[in-house]
């Protein structure tokens, strides 16, 4: 989810979902220890519960890292063990590192030695061709020794060599009954499913066999999905809000980051696909990407997007 779970999308979405639990970027070690901290992990109250998602394999550099992370105020620090691209191998991080589970269960105990907070490992079913689910057992099993809190399970491999990130995301076949047989065999870990899950209906059903669900790229190119998801998920008995509501609580946000010069287009970019599969959609991503890279462009330009799409939605042609 790089470059789409930033802190104006989590910010929009928790709009619309009060209690699912939101994540970060990978953001790696290196930057939360040498960058600008504030541009890297600053987030607004209202986006918790929210975890911090860490790319390394340096224990001592992920506990400092996990420190830090509970200093910044936020819920949980997950452990990117996922992540197949080129780039992420070069720093011997993210999916390879399931060829060394011991030393991802040495970086998991340095962090739940140096924070309270929920320590979670997000990876992949296998890599390359260590992808039996006797690799996957002996992976979650070093890895539950040092603590883990949740093990949130991509139920795709991933080849290292040969497919890039996109690819990896779509090509090897899911296999959700490794999953599921997971919990089975480990009854005690907290178990969640991840990959190719497009709705709360699919959600619903795979949560008879695992404890939880993560819904990744579905939440960016439809996120309208979640309106339903704390009723569901969480007993609420708020009403969800419509989607033009959405749009209205946003916008004093949205003049609040125009007034520390960031540019509405960078702060549309997580809603433009909020009309997605409805009437008007198209016009709504047209004007907003039409008029927000203008010079002086604000919130007028979000509302008039509405409106038009409201028009649209009623049977009536927008010129």
């Amino acid at each position: 989810m790089m470059d789409r779970t930033d802190r104006h999308f989590r910010y929009f979405l928790r709009l619309i979902s009060q209690y699912t639990l939101l994540y970060t970027e990978m953001v790696t070690v290196a930057a939360v220890l040498h960058g600008d901290r504030s541009k890297l992990l600053g987030f607004s109250p209202e986006e918790r519960p929210l975890a911090l998602q860490l790319g390394g394999d340096d224990p001592q550099q992920l506990a400092e890292c996990a420190r830090i992370a509970e200093d910044w105020g936020y819920t949980e620090v997950n452990l990117n063990v996922g992540c197949p691209s080129d780039r992420v191998q070069q720093g011997h991080f993210g999916a390879c590192l399931m060829a060394k589970p011991q030393q991802v269960a040495d970086c998991v105990a340095a962090m739940k030695r140096a924070t309270r907070l929920p320590v979670t490992v997000k990876h992949r079913i296998g890599i390359d061709d260590r992808d039996r689910y006797e690799d996957l057992v002996d992976f979650v099993r070093t890895v539950a020794s040092a603590g883990c809190d949740r093990f949130s399970v991509h139920a795709r491999k991933a080849w290292l060599k040969g497919l890039d990130p996109k690819q990896n995301r779509t090509i090897p076949p899911l296999r959700y009954g490794d999953v599921y047989r997971l919990k089975q065999d480990f009854p005690q870990l907290e178990i969640e499913i991840n990959g190719g899950i497009l709705s709360l209906a699919e959600a619903q059903t795979h949560l008879q066999q695992v404890d939880g669900v993560m819904i990744g790229r579905a939440a960016y190119d439809n996120p309208y999905l979640f309106a339903e998801g704390d009723r569901l998920f969480y007993e609420s008995d708020r009403p969800p809000r419509s989607r033009a509501a959405v749009v209205t609580a946003l916008l004093p946000y949205f003049d609040r980051c125009l007034g520390q010069g960031i540019r509405l287009h960078t702060l549309i970019r997580p809603i433009l696909h909020l009309f997605a599969g409805q009437p008007g959609s198209r016009q709504w991503k047209r004007h907003l990407t039409e008029y927000s890279t203008k010079p002086g462009a604000g919130v007028e330009v979000v509302t008039q997007a509405l409106e038009n799409t409201a028009l649209v939605g009623a049977g009536l042609r927008v010129k």
